[in-house]
């Protein structure tokens, strides 16, 4: 076994890369840049991830840390001993959030969707099965309604991405889609929508929480030890996030306003018993 701790080692932390390996890379590696300068004598190596190498770097161990989906760590986490250490605070629009959620959009004009019995039959396009806000969110609130989207909707695809879903809602080419919170106003101010062609469907208010939103709000990424990473190395990585700064480059980077200690992931764990995905596929 690896001992991460030993000066001169390279402690790797794998990085879900959502988006592809250069994002990735663009996004993280001033945190690892600047978790080797707080902590002489270690070096630190950003790896990004497929969605599909994720498990198999944490089983293996090739990995000392490792940065991915809510959702995806409690599958880790219940299958492999991982444990979070750290969750991240989120820069959007500027303001610092630790939790996100899930919105189910159809056009303004629709009449026919105006909530979710009203998917029965209907095109519906979600990111990826194993996208936490992006699917498996709204996933548990249509099925709490009594609607099965993969028996009662008249069409169930996943686009890949955020982006692709708006326009495949906006475009006519599914009745109505869903996405990670944010998403609608980060496009709107980019220019390539205007938010006040959507309807959301199930719009819920959660206090203190800026975005439009139809689910539950679960807490946000965090960062993860694999079983085998030593816990006073884990220590020495999670006070140094601590001390991050949202001016800090590695916090612009990575569009983050910090660290805080581990929030509690029993939410996300208790959603995927629901759903029976992740840990509990085929439970």
């Amino acid at each position: 076994m690896v001992n991460f701790s030993v000066a001169g080692d390279t402690v790797k932390i794998g990085v879900l890369a959502k988006n592809g390996p250069a994002k990735a890379l663009s996004q993280w590696k001033a945190t690892g840049d600047y978790l080797t300068a707080s902590l002489p004598g270690t070096q630190f190596e950003i790896v990004p991830l497929d969605f599909k190498d994720v498990n198999p770097a944490i089983e293996q161990g090739s990995v000392a840390f490792f940065l991915v989906n809510s959702s995806m760590f409690v599958e880790a986490k219940v299958r492999y001993g991982a444990v979070e250490v750290a969750t991240m605070i989120n820069s959007r629009q500027g303001k610092p959030l630790k939790a996100f959620g899930g919105v189910i959009i159809t056009t303004a004009d629709n009449e026919a969707i105006n909530d979710l019995n009203d998917l029965k039959g209907k095109t519906f396009m979600a990111v990826s099965k194993s996208s936490f806000g992006g699917w498996q969110m709204a996933y548990k609130e249509i099925l709490d309604a009594g609607v099965d989207p993969f028996s009662d909707f008249g069409k169930l695809e996943f686009g890949g991405k955020h982006e692709n879903v708006v326009l495949a809602v906006l475009n006519g080419g599914v009745e109505a889609g869903t996405v990670r919170t944010d998403t609608l106003e980060r496009m709107a101010a980019g220019g390539s929508i205007f938010i006040d062609d959507f309807k959301v469907v199930n719009k819920q208010a959660h206090a203190g929480f800026p975005f439009v939103c139809s689910t539950a709000l679960y807490p946000e990424w965090p960062l993860a030890r694999t079983a085998a990473t030593p816990v006073d190395l884990s220590d020495n990585v999670v006070d140094a996030l601590m001390k991050l700064k949202p001016e800090d480059p590695a916090a612009k980077a990575a569009k983050v306003i910090g660290w805080s200690e581990a929030l509690d992931y029993g939410p996300v764990e208790d959603l995927q018993k629901k759903l029976k995905i992740g840990a509990y596929a085929g439970s």
